[in-house]
């Protein structure tokens, strides 16, 4: 006994020392030839160049960095609703270098004007252009393969799913009465919108159905017109122009480059491309709360009333409004603003007109107190600017300057303090025709000069200084206005218009429509499977109904219950 047991130890001992002692080649028997241990370093194999591009490739298609990137688009954008921007408000962009000379360099490096044409901008929508479709090409591909597949197999153990159902019902014929349920079932949930198969066999029937496939056709229909989205706006803003033009009262603009105060277009619109029609101003429209009342001065409807001759060169007569846009020729009219042009007259000593405009000065209140600049380049000893104030309303102050009290044309007074000298304007330099540079200029007139401001009231004239000649403000009145009604039509009114064309804004509405509505559906459209399984037992069959849904799913069980209550009822019937 004692030897037995001796001979089994050595036996252990030996296969103990087989399975620890190092083969002769100095591997472990029973250890794979590629094993690491823990304080050995493991070799990873490089990725190489093509590794690397894969791997940014998977990181950039994929949807978390799709919704970073669409995250960072929507934050790019907010600076340009805080800074004026060059192609929508080019006059912000002048008023705001004007008010922050020090800090506009800084920010107009950084693109802050042009934000939607900037590099930044553009790197970001480029890139959740390229993601976007690295995600919907694949995600496509793998949907219409899922939609040409069968339904699943029906599960052996329907019981084993959280939302079963069970049932039992007698029967003379059990397998034919089993092959009639699930054939009535299969009629049940095909009408209901299921993809149906049956599957028979082991003593069961069964049928396997499923719907929901429509829910990511929607996704990808929401991923696929954001796609579309980026893409019209990309596009189609190269077709797309905005220009800005004033226009003074019996004054016609005409739709050619030449023509626009201001213009912003993109690269690939010609001179061409816009099309040749003209606008003619006829009146301006606005009422204003009455003086003294309640809300006093309080500017009620627009109306800029104009005539448009079209290219074939009829004519007809309509109206700009805010928010009420002027759809001509493609192009959308907008109503941006309205002032006053004081009509200005200029004579030399001899008598001889040297200057006559209607001069639109910009309001700087809500009483309509307006700045403007008039330049006599030619026609007298030295050039002349003239920078003025008009007062629709004009009231004295304490201080003995004035100021407007409402904004219509109550009492109105035109004061301008004049300057001599070089304007700046034959070196070629391209000067802002709402401001003057007063730097190397003799002031004549206001300020420490010792000399009033002139002052003039529709119809006045006054002497300009050292006997340069004579300024008059017209009285703009047309013949026949009765006098009781006063100064109202005695000067011009202006307004300024915004022209858009973008092609573009059609095919973003389609878009964005799709965008909704695929939305719509991915949200509330459920992914589910069904299975109602008929088994003969005895004298009667078995029934048994399961689903299944890919995600979360409220309405399962109730589904479930539904599908089994309307089932027994039509095998009732």
């Amino acid at each position: 006994m004692t030897a037995e047991k001796g001979a089994a130890t050595a036996r252990k001992d030996t296969v103990t020392d087989q399975r620890t002692a190092p083969q002769r080649d100095g591997s472990e028997p029973l250890r794979p030839s590629d094993h690491v241990d823990a304080d050995e370093a493991i070799a990873q194999p490089a990725l190489g160049f093509v590794g690397w591009l894969r791997w940014g490739w998977r990181q950039l298609t994929s949807m978390r960095t799709a919704l970073v990137l669409l995250l960072l688009l929507a934050i790019a954008a907010v600076p340009g609703s805080i800074f004026p921007q060059r192609m929508a408000n080019p006059n912000g962009v002048t008023q705001w270098e004007r008010d922050n000379p020090d800090l506009f360099p800084v920010l107009d490096a950084l693109q802050l004007f042009d934000v939607y044409q900037s590099a930044w901008f553009s790197a970001i929508y480029i890139l959740l252009f390229v993601s976007l479709i690295g995600c919907i090409l694949p995600r496509t591909k793998h949907h219409a393969k899922a939609l040409r597949t069968k339904p699943p197999r029906t599960p052996a153990r329907l019981a084993r799913l959280d939302d079963f159902r069970e049932d039992r019902i007698a029967a003379e014929d059990p397998e034919a009465e089993a092959a009639h349920a699930v054939d009535l079932a299969a009629a049940q949930l095909k009408a209901q919108g299921y993809r149906v198969e049956r599957y028979d066999g082991r003593g069961a029937f069964s049928v396997s159905a499923e719907r929901g496939y429509l829910r990511e056709t929607g996704n990808l229909v929401f991923h696929a017109s954001l796609v579309g989205v980026l893409l019209t706006v990309g596009i189609g803003g190269g077709f797309a122009y905005t220009g800005q033009r004033v226009v003074v009262e019996g004054t016609t603009f005409v739709n050619s480059l030449l023509d626009y105060s201001s213009m912003n277009r993109g690269r690939f619109v010609s001179e061409a491309a816009l099309t040749p029609y003209s606008m003619r101003l006829d009146s301006f429209d606005v009422t204003y709360q009455e003086y003294g009342g309640p809300g006093s001065g309080q500017a009620g409807d627009f109306s800029a009333n104009v005539t448009v001759t079209h290219p074939d060169g009829s004519t007809s007569e309509d109206a700009v409004r805010v928010n009420h846009p002027l759809q001509l020729e493609g192009d959308a009219i907008y109503l941006l603003g309205n002032g006053y042009a004081p009509t200005i007259t200029v004579r030399n000593p001899e008598g001889e007109v040297v200057y006559r405009d209607s001069v639109p000065f910009l309001p700087q209140d809500t009483a309509m107190t307006s700045t403007g600049v008039v330049k006599v380049p030619d026609g007298l000893s030295e050039q002349l600017g003239l920078v003025g104030f008009f007062y629709p309303t004009q009231v004295p102050l304490d201080t003995g300057a004035f100021a407007s009290a409402y904004g219509d044309l109550l009492n109105p007074m035109l004061t301008l303090n004049v300057y001599a000298g070089d304007l700046g304007i034959d070196d070629g330099t391209p000067r802002s025709v709402y401001a003057l540079d007063v730097t190397g200029l003799e002031q004549l007139t206001g300020g420490d000069t010792g000399v009033d401001s002139i002052e003039l009231a529709p119809g006045d004239t006054a002497d300009l200084p050292n006997g340069m000649g004579t300024i008059t403000f017209e009285d703009e009145t047309p013949e026949g206005t009765d006098p009781a009604l006063g100064y109202t039509e005695s000067v011009k009114r202006f307004v300024s218009l915004q022209i858009h064309h973008d092609p573009s804004a059609l095919g973003v509405l389609v878009f964005a429509v799709l965008a909704t509505l695929g939305l719509l559906v991915a949200l509330f459209v459920p992914r589910r499977r069904m299975w109602v399984k008929a088994t003969p037992d005895g004298d009667g069959v078995r029934l048994e109904y399961a689903a299944l849904a890919r995600g979360e799913d409220p309405a399962l069980a109730d589904a479930v219950e539904q599908l089994r209550a309307k089932h027994r009822a039509a095998l009732d019937d």
